[in-house]
């Protein structure tokens, strides 16, 4: 079993309409301090990683296990423009990671697409990711819901997130992040929300404070993020993606509307006012949630999880792909 390893920059639960989630001991308020190491989420893998059966559950402050989906706070205490983001896959990594949302407790797990682990392709001239990536905790895109600016349905995730910090994060880290801006992409006829955002603690974070400051400090990064996500099904003979808005990065503006939307259906769907299909709402924290289970239920639905390290390990070959464009 991999070593229990210190997450750091991440915050208690506050009120969120009807949701309630627990404050473990030890919580802070905002203050001076806000963007110090004030509290930590933990991580422990199970199971051998680059391997299907691989699974990295997340512990709080006080060792017990919880969910990243949803026992982790969509907003940093009160302050309106800072979120808490889930980091699934390090900036120029290539294995497929994500939150497992049909899982009981949704640890993070490697993408499986016909038995087989899922890597993105390097596209010259990037490496894997170009950004670190992740998704914003207590958000939910319903599939059953027709996005109005997009008129198409949601892709049934949490909202992705594209952090453009200079730091290569960890998957498993929980940090602070400014939203900046967002992407609408339209994957297979269902939006696929991309923010773009900046770790809090990043030297440059200050110059940052809406989608045109990305444009003036970070020239190009956008028009490379817009090609990425066309282009990154190309390798595996599939059609270049689309974009709503004919791939304009909206504002930070539009982006908190966005962020808002996937909130609220997030609560609708913790607390059994719409249909959630396979999706697991099991939490810990949000206390008044037909889905809340006891600490002791969230350790035996972690310990009943193989793991052996003895599963074969299967990492890709790494090729890069020249498309022309």
């Amino acid at each position: 079993m991999l070593a229990l390893l210190p997450l750091l920059r991440t915050s208690w639960g506050r009120r969120a309409g009807s949701l309630v989630a627990a404050r473990p001991p030890g919580g802070v308020s905002a203050g001076a301090g806000l963007w110090r190491a004030m509290s930590l989420y933990r991580t422990e893998g199970r199971g051998q990683p680059h391997s299907p059966g691989y699974r990295l559950f997340f512990k709080n402050e006080a060792g017990h296990y919880i969910s990243p989906f949803h026992d982790i706070p969509l907003k940093v205490d009160s302050i309106e423009s800072l979120f808490n983001m889930v980091v699934e896959i390090p900036r120029w990594t290539n294995a497929k990671m994500e939150i497992a949302t049909k899982e009981p407790l949704n640890p993070i797990k490697p993408d499986i697409k016909d038995g087989k682990l899922r890597y993105v392709p390097n596209i010259f001239p990037h490496k894997g990711y170009i950004w670190n990536y992740g998704a914003l905790p207590q958000t939910w895109e319903d599939p059953r819901r027709k996005d109005k600016s997009t008129d198409c349905c949601g892709d049934d995730d949490p909202i992705d997130v594209c952090e453009i910090g200079s730091k290569v994060l960890s998957s498993g880290d929980v940090i602070r992040v400014k939203i900046l801006g967002v992407l609408a992409l339209i994957d297979q006829g269902e939006t696929d929300w991309k923010l773009i955002a900046i770790n809090v603690n990043d030297p440059e974070a200050s110059e940052f404070h809406d989608i045109d400051d990305v444009k003036k400090y970070k020239p190009g990064y956008l028009e490379a993020t817009l090609n990425w996500f066309r282009l990154y099904k190309v390798p595996d003979g599939k059609p270049e993606n689309q974009f709503a808005f004919n791939g304009e990065f909206k504002s930070k503006a539009f982006a908190l509307e966005v962020i808002k939307s996937t909130h609220e259906c997030w609560k609708a769907l913790l607390m059994k006012k719409c249909d959630g299909g396979p999706i697991n709402c099991t939490n810990v924290q949000v206390c008044d949630s037909p889905f809340h289970c006891t600490q002791e239920e969230a350790r035996a639905l972690v310990e009943s999880v193989s793991s052996s390290p003895n599963e074969e390990s299967n990492e890709e070959e790494q090729v890069w792909h020249f498309l022309g464009k």
